[in-house]
């Protein structure tokens, strides 16, 4: 099989699309088939081959304010001659918003299936940025890429419930897999552990993106509760302002691999704030590590949580109950490892091979489906919405 994987960001950057991309790429071409990354450039560079895919790139711009960003704008022309090049038997969008409506009127010019990856609700990042005005515009955007799709995957039920709200059918649901040889519990390191908290505290952490749409800033409500060190695992544009709020917490940066699988283990308790969250990879990787975890309780984080058994859920912005559940696991010992074998139990089988093999099947759904199905109405999606939202 050839696939063509039209990625919205990829290598340097690191986060939950690229690491999802990766692993689908390592299997792939373990399997033998042929793989063609098309992805955003990037001034540090973009490699050429990864995993034994090819790597090409079409000219981006960084987001203003956040560098790490990069947008791929402009014609579809440029998107349509690779894919013409290669001649995929199907095309996977990955995160698709930008880039991926390039892509997807370059496979539509071309007749070529595609599998639409929902992972990002960039609507709701929108209202984060302070630019709620642009969310209705913005979910146009989705059910235009999501409504031509032969295909759309979407990794919770949250999401799939989102979508169809929005007009948008033929979803299946796709979750993502986890290492949990790399996230174990195993790794927990005494030595990381006193570093971070030299007074013995027990380790409260967040993992991931240091941006407003993440909502670290609801974690300044545990700076001052006795017996908590904070740790924050991550990047991003929002670090320095996190520093001024929270100067009792540590900040490590970015950290990768083993270093991060020993972080993640090392924490007593891993809180999620975002609310945007379409999955959620972070509470995976915890969980796997035996931690238990604290979440607003909306979108992926719902799938993912057994409340009262693996952590808590807690309804957004009751800031309140996220520091009750908080102090709850830090305050006993037998609770919080109840919870830690729990969570461990929960996700260990979860492997990346039997979620790429899934994703295999749905290849071959979308490129048997794809000459079955009649051309595609968006401006009859698009109704289906509205009539919707008038219910």
């Amino acid at each position: 099989m050839k696939v063509a994987i039209v990625s919205e960001s990829f290598l340097p950057q690191t986060n939950g699309v690229v690491n999802s991309v990766l692993r689908v790429i390592e299997h792939l071409v373990s399997r033998g088939d042929q793989v063609l990354v098309i992805c955003p450039d990037a001034r540090e560079g973009v490699p050429s081959q990864v995993l034994g895919a090819e790597v090409r790139t079409v000219a981006s711009w960084s987001l203003p304010g956040y560098s790490d960003v990069r947008v791929s704008t402009g014609r579809s022309a440029p998107v349509e001659a690779l894919l013409r090049e290669f001649e995929p038997d199907v095309v996977h969008l990955a995160s698709p918003f930008v880039l991926g409506w390039r892509a997807t009127l370059a496979a539509r010019a071309l007749d070529l299936p595609v599998v639409a990856v929902y992972q990002t609700d960039v609507p709701q990042y929108a209202e984060r940025y302070g630019m709620a005005w642009a969310s209705k515009r913005l979910w146009r955007r989705v059910t235009d890429i999501h409504g031509r799709a032969t295909l759309t995957l979407a990794p919770s039920v949250a999401s799939v419930r989102s979508l169809r709200k929005h007009g948008v059918d033929r979803i299946r649901l796709w979750r993502r897999g986890v290492d949990s040889q790399l996230f174990d519990p195993a790794r927990r390191s005494n030595g990381w552990r006193t570093r971070m908290a030299p007074g013995g505290e027990r380790i409260v952490g967040f993992v991931g993106r240091l941006a407003p749409e993440k909502q670290v800033h609801d974690l300044a409500r545990l700076e001052g509760v006795p017996g908590i060190k904070l740790v924050i695992i991550g990047d991003g544009p929002e670090r320095e302002r996190l520093q001024r709020l929270m100067p009792s917490a540590s900040f490590t940066g970015m950290l990768h691999g083993e270093e991060l699988a020993r972080a993640v283990a090392g924490l007593d308790v891993l809180v999620s704030t975002s609310e945007t969250e379409t999955f959620c990879q972070v509470i995976q990787e915890a969980m796997a590590s035996g931690v238990p975890v604290v979440a607003a309780a909306v979108g992926g984080p719902r799938d993912l949580v057994d409340h009262s058994r693996t952590g808590w859920l807690y309804e957004a912005g009751d800031l309140d109950a996220m520091v009750g559940h908080v102090q709850d696991l830090v305050g006993d010992e037998s609770k919080r490892r109840a919870f830690s074998r729990a969570a461990r139990a929960k996700v260990v089988l979860r492997g990346w091979r039997p979620i790429c093999s899934e994703l295999v099947g749905h290849y071959a759904t979308a490129i048997e489906q794809h000459h079955e199905l009649e051309p595609i109405d968006v401006g009859l999606v698009h109704w289906r919405t509205r009539r919707a939202a008038r219910r």
